[in-house]
């Protein structure tokens, strides 16, 4: 996407490694792969998901694929200093939905922030059940974005966040897609689809992982305002209050952070 909300910059490259060392307990609680040789990782980015695949299961050989010339440079660069990785994974530039690959070559596949973006998400699942073997387990992660929740009321936060989800579905993306992941499986021929609803919810029971999480989504949102003040989605007052509300949240003793999203299990 020309307009992929995010944007490729090095400060962006360096939030989504550190995004998803923050998120890896949650979001592989319900992942295993410790029994298969050779998965599929469609939307490698610059690798931070990758990494942990590795990682987590040592016997793995990884295939990665990515549209994006940049984030396929920051995932090898990345990679490379990783001595548990090397010979163990390949990175390739490919269309999620039209894959380079023939029939039954793999044993697994997993996609972590993908659909959200991709225009046609029934083609990616399509592709990707192509490839896989008979049996083969599949596991996706995706935005439930609707389910955000924050106290204090913070208006220009409310104004930006909608702003910044009616960009992504202007651009074919997907910012609930989450909850659609059921049906989008069962769509294109999975089985035994199981999905499972996983939540951050802060208060001041939890004040560092509060603190900690406001300051992630802060980035997270503000990782958007280029594009948004490009296309006139936003205004230079709304980001710049968008940045205080959210530390005045931070440093609110009573402050509640929440936010859901949706994790999917089949078998091809």
């Amino acid at each position: 996407m020309s307009n992929y909300l995010h944007g490729y910059s090095s400060e962006e490259q360096k939030r989504l490694l550190y995004q998803a060392k923050m998120t890896e307990n949650t979001i592989y609680q319900d992942v295993d792969f410790s029994n298969i040789k050779d998965v599929l990782e469609v939307g490698c980015g610059v690798g931070a998901q990758s990494e942990i695949l590795l990682r987590r299961y040592p016997e793995l050989k990884l295939t990665s694929i990515d549209l994006n010339e940049a984030q396929i440079s920051v995932a090898k660069e990345y990679l490379k200093g990783k001595s548990y990785c090397d010979g163990r994974y390949e990175i390739s530039k490919m269309n999620a939905e039209f894959l380079d690959f023939g029939e039954t070559e793999f044993g697994g596949a997993f996609l972590c922030w993908v659909l959200e973006h991709v225009p046609s998400p029934k083609k990616v699942l399509s592709e990707v059940r192509r490839v896989l073997r008979p049996g083969s387990p599949v596991y996706i992660t995706e935005v439930m974005n609707s389910s955000f929740f924050l106290d204090p009321y913070s208006p220009h936060v409310w104004k930006y966040w909608m702003a910044f989800n009616d960009f992504q579905l202007e651009q074919a993306g997907d910012p609930f897609v989450g909850a659609k992941l059921g049906n989008l499986l069962l769509s294109q021929g999975y089985k035994n689809i199981h999905t499972k609803v996983k939540n951050w919810h802060f208060d001041k029971r939890n004040p560092q992982n509060r603190t900690r999480f406001v300051s992630y989504w802060k980035d997270l949102m503000l990782s958007a305002s280029d594009i948004l003040l490009k296309h006139g989605c936003v205004s230079e007052e709304d980001v710049e209050m968008v940045n205080k509300e959210l530390n005045d949240v931070s440093r609110n003793p009573d402050a509640v952070f929440s936010y859901s999203f949706m994790q999917a299990q089949a078998e091809t």
